[in-house]
């Protein structure tokens, strides 16, 4: 709800700062130049998402052979002992053990992109352990500040 008050307000300060330039330095192009501009960001979105969704695409598919293949569960045996002393909430073979694997993974391998959805999953496997729903648990804000910390060994970038 605030963001679409933020939003609003950008398209409304642009607005009043173009009418400005308009009425009081008589520049007579500002706004085809704003109209010249929205169009070429747009497309320029535009492109970045297609290229995005192409590596997003690969990576969460290699994932999800993964997870379907059985390796989500050979993994979360493996990292079972760790994992237990820094989500001591989450019970063991919970789903929200797997979608942090995934999401750590994906992070690991320098897919943010394509580890947000993982993350996004796994906070909602926390959330569904979590005992008050108004706030967040230790173990989301445990994986918040993992998740945020980014380690990367293989950057993409």
């Amino acid at each position: 709800m605030v963001l679409n008050y933020i939003w609003v307000a950008f398209f409304l300060i642009a607005f009043a700062v173009a009418l400005i330039k308009l009425i009081v330095f008589q520049d007579h192009t500002v706004f085809p130049a704003m109209l010249e501009s929205t169009f070429s960001m747009a497309k320029t979105g535009f492109e970045i998402s297609i290229g995005l969704t192409g590596v997003m695409t690969l990576w969460l598919g290699l994932m999800k052979i993964g997870e379907k293949g059985g390796m989500i569960a050979i993994l979360s045996r493996l990292v079972a002992p760790f994992f237990s002393r820094l989500f001591p909430d989450v019970p063991r073979n919970h789903p929200a053990t797997g979608a942090i694997i995934m999401n750590f993974s994906a992070n690991i391998l320098g897919l943010d992109n394509a580890a947000t959805p993982l993350g996004l999953k796994a906070m909602k496997e926390l959330q569904e352990i979590n005992p008050n729903k108004e706030t967040a648990s230790n173990a989301q804000i445990m994986f918040l500040v993992l998740n945020a910390s980014g380690l990367t060994v293989i950057p993409t970038d």
